[in-house]
């Protein structure tokens, strides 16, 4: 089944919060560490230890500056870190995704554009490395679907680069159109922009805990420790517990393009993926006057419809896009893993009764090995399915350790 993973945020949402609670879930601080060396900067250092927040033993994370970096980033300066990176792709688009919705609302609650937007609580280096951290770490932990409780937001006045400021802040309050919030306990600013955007951005569904087998539960401390309230970000790790062949209601999004550059879809994929969208696909289709065009058709949870729609609209030259929810039968899914040339592969299976399952090895794992090994991607992935099929394989579904 698909690794699944809900946010509980009864005490709100930041970056290191999120950070803390990978961690503490099961994380591996070495492999974040490691993993964040990718995007080739210095003067930082990660820190991590044990916290009492109330009542409840928590993981606090922090991102140390040493030197540099202490000035607001820019969208662009964002960007060039992020593609001068050497991370996972979809490590890259999903952390600009998130700085681009983040941008978006700091553009709209101060009047600028998104583009003239200087990040000042959330732009400098330990924010910006909390929320690539935030997306490595779900990368790391195989997470597939988000989804996340609503969102407690704080009360009272909060003081910023923007002088004294009502809670939630403008940025805060700007992202959480169609997100359901409330405000409870103390009187101070409890979910950050940061942490509201990442949400915003990964999150397929908002409401209780949904049905899912848990295997793992973190806590993620803030830095305040307010008397009597435990200030921790939980999280749920585990497994969809969908029935064989379970109903969901999902969003269609098609377009008709008939003047795109090619090249151009590529981009547009990575961006609708990053968004959060389960499938997309570009069709041939002959339009009126007889001009060869392609339909553009992406299937979205419906909370992510309006983010994808917004992507659709500025990558493309689109000037309507209709769109119809639809039922699908998803069969529930799960990962195995075998070794080829030393390296881990995974399965992905499909259960369709009891005993009797679909298998393919993931191609991403595949294109990696083969990239490393210099042997064709056709073969590698013939081994992983000859090395699954054997008898007396190994495999697992991947599991975080506590480093």
């Amino acid at each position: 089944m698909a690794r699944q993973l809900h946010f509980d945020c009864f005490s709100g949402i930041s970056g290191d919060m999120t950070l803390g609670a990978l961690v503490d879930a099961g994380l591996p601080f070495k492999d974040l560490v490691r993993g964040l060396a990718a995007l080739k900067i210095e003067g930082y250092r990660l820190a991590r230890k044990r916290v009492e927040r109330g009542a409840i033993t928590a993981t606090k994370v922090d991102v140390l500056i040493e030197k540099g970096f202490r000035a607001p980033l820019t969208l662009a300066n964002i960007s060039r870190i992020l593609v001068k990176s050497s991370l996972p792709q979809v490590v890259k688009a999903r952390s600009q995704a998130v700085f681009d919705v983040l941008a978006d609302a700091e553009g709209k609650a101060h009047g600028v554009e998104p583009s003239h937007v200087h990040f000042h609580e959330v732009g400098v280096i330990d924010s910006f490395v909390d929320v690539v951290g935030g997306i490595l770490g779900l990368h790391l932990l195989d997470i597939h679907r988000v989804t996340a409780s609503a969102i407690n937001v704080g009360s009272g006045m909060l003081h910023s680069a923007h002088g004294a400021l009502p809670v939630p802040g403008p940025a805060v309050a700007a992202l959480a159109v169609g997100v359901p919030i409330y405000a409870k306990g103390p009187e101070r600013e409890l979910t950050t922009p940061t942490g509201m955007a990442l949400l915003k951005t990964l999150t397929t569904e908002f409401g209780g805990l949904p049905s899912m087998h848990v295997r793992q539960v973190g806590y993620g401390a803030g830095t305040a420790d307010p008397a009597q309230w435990a200030n921790v970000l939980r999280v749920f790790i585990g497994e969809e517990a969908l029935a064989s062949g379970a109903e969901e209601t999902i969003v269609e999004l098609a377009t008709n393009l008939d003047d795109v550059n090619p090249q151009v879809y590529d981009t547009v994929f990575d961006r609708v993926f990053a968004a959060g969208a389960v499938d997309a696909t570009l069709a041939p289709v002959i339009m009126k006057k007889g001009r060869p065009g392609n339909v553009l058709s992406v299937l979205v949870p419906p909370a992510q419809a309006e983010a994808i729609l917004a992507v659709l609209f500025a990558e493309t030259t689109a000037l309507g896009v209709r769109t119809r929810e639809v039922q699908r039968r998803v069969l529930p899914r799960r990962f195995a893993s075998v070794r080829v040339n030393g390296q881990d592969v995974r399965i992905k299976l499909a259960d369709i009764r009891p005993g009797q399952s679909k298998a393919a090895p993931e191609y991403e794992d595949c294109k990696r090995v083969a990239e490393r090994s210099g042997r064709p991607v056709k073969d590698i992935l013939d081994e992983a399915m000859t090395m699954y099929r054997q008898p007396q394989r190994t495999s697992s579904t991947k599991k975080g350790a506590r480093d």
